[in-house]
């Protein structure tokens, strides 16, 4: 449906669940892919057809502005100027009430979802805005729409992916780079299906599923296209 060949696609968080998902996608669309992890040694054994088409990125520290831009610029020089990024990286805690919301839980949550779509736009905006093209697709969560008890960290930092999706989306249209979101569901993974055992799998999305909707945000389908933030629920 999508093809991708001589484009350069860089992939956060490459090793979890989406990020893999996504990473695969993007190869049997004939894309080269630069996959990012922020440990040694996972990437191999994940993706054992790596050739000259898929390139590893590994202890890259996605909270830490320096290492992005670092890696952006080993990027460029060993693979090619970026035509889409993907930042798939994200993580969840339930935490406290409000009222009892740790620093720590805080935190994490905003360094894990906000501060690496940050510093991943510092790496790679300004070689798109160079080369006068590009896609930039984040991950939000249907929490984005609507706190919950126990979940108002989560939910103020996938908050803030969003809004900050809008505003690069703004600011770069100019430059004719369209940058989108996806608010994944209940994403259907081992982790998920252990934590809630009783529930219907059935009705939650397929981490595929959501690469196909990334993919069409990254093609030039979706060219007229930015700002949006597209519920991805599955059922």
């Amino acid at each position: 449906m999508f093809n991708f060949e001589g484009q350069v696609i860089v992939v956060t968080g490459a090793a979890g669940n989406l990020g893999h998902a996504v990473v695969e996608a993007f190869l049997e669309a004939g894309g080269t892919v630069c996959a990012l992890d922020h440990r040694q040694g996972r990437l191999a054994g994940l993706y054992p057809q790596a050739g000259e088409r898929l390139h590893f990125y590994e202890g890259v520290n996605s909270a830490d502005r320096e290492d992005m831009v670092d890696v952006g610029e080993r990027i460029r020089a060993e693979v090619g100027p970026v035509d889409a990024l993907v930042n798939t990286v994200g993580g969840f805690t339930m935490g406290d009430r409000v009222d009892q919301l740790t620093a720590e839980t805080w935190d994490r949550m905003m360094n894990i979802n906000v501060h690496s779509l940050i510093n991943a736009a510092a790496a790679f905006v300004p070689g798109m805005m160079a080369a006068g093209h590009g896609k930039i697709v984040s991950v939000g969560a249907g929490a984005t729409l609507k706190g919950g008890a126990k979940m108002g960290a989560y939910s103020a930092a996938k908050a803030a992916v969003v809004r900050l999706t809008e505003s690069m989306a703004a600011e770069l249209k100019s430059s004719h780079i369209q940058v989108n979101s996806v608010l994944p569901g209940t994403i259907d993974t081992p982790d998920n299906r252990q934590a809630m055992p009783n529930a219907d799998f059935d009705q939650w999305v397929k981490p595929e599923q959501i690469a196909q909707v990334i993919l069409f945000l990254s093609s030039p389908a979706s060219d007229a296209v930015t700002g949006a933030a597209l519920p991805v629920y599955g059922g």
